[in-house]
């Protein structure tokens, strides 16, 4: 794992810093992950078996547009609980929105660390002037090109292989749509198994962030 960022040992310490202090001190201080993804109606490659090669069907007029879809989302560090926006874009109104939501989902903290990537339009002048109206939302900016520090990345993998991957979806846009929602709604209040799924228990680098005496 290698990110080309000179400032990445600062950034890094900052960023279990910020975790350090939501562990501490939950009832006032919180770290949630975000990021976004895209997918496309057609489902994603992978391996199967079957006994036999199935027959090829028709596909339906409907699927030959491979139409795309996105998220922007957010997954707390202590406790698991992901909440998110879906769009067919996801640009500087969904992420002011995105962030409106975080501030009405955490009424009672007095810091709200965001960590997050270096994608330009989460520095975009109008997203910086809403946040300027949300001074409790802090951004905390991960090293360029390092994935492995933004655990909802691994929320996304576990999406992809589970409900995206070889899915028989593709001429039923809303059920597939329903399922990619069902997925992400059963972490709303929270999930031991996620946190543990996207390294944030056990014996991880930002797991031990999280640890208190």
């Amino acid at each position: 794992m290698y990110s080309p960022d000179p400032a990445y040992a600062d950034k890094l310490a900052h960023l279990l810093s910020c975790l350090h202090e939501a562990a501490l001190y939950p009832s006032e201080e919180v770290l949630l992950f975000m990021d976004e993804m895209g997918f496309y109606r057609w489902p994603d490659p992978g391996t199967d078996w079957m006994p036999a090669a199935p027959q090829p069907t028709q596909v339906a007029p409907c699927a030959d547009n491979n139409r795309q879809w996105r998220i922007i989302g957010v997954m707390n560090a202590l406790t698991g609980q992901t909440n998110y926006l879906d769009n067919y874009i996801v640009g500087r109104k969904q992420l002011i929105a995105m962030y409106q939501q975080i501030d009405t989902l955490y009424p009672d903290a007095r810091c709200i660390y965001v960590a997050q990537d270096n994608w330009s339009i989460h520095s975009h002048d109008d997203v910086l002037s809403a946040l300027s109206t949300l001074p409790r939302i802090q951004p905390v900016w991960l090293p360029t090109y390092s994935p492995w520090l933004n655990p909802i990345e691994k929320l996304w993998r576990w999406l992809r292989q589970s409900v995206l991957r070889l899915h028989r979806l593709a001429a039923d846009w809303p059920t597939l749509l329903a399922h990619v929602h069902a997925f992400l709604d059963q972490f709303s209040l929270g999930s031991q198994d996620l946190l543990r799924y996207a390294g944030l228990l056990g014996d991880g680098h930002l797991a031990k962030a999280l640890r208190v005496p």
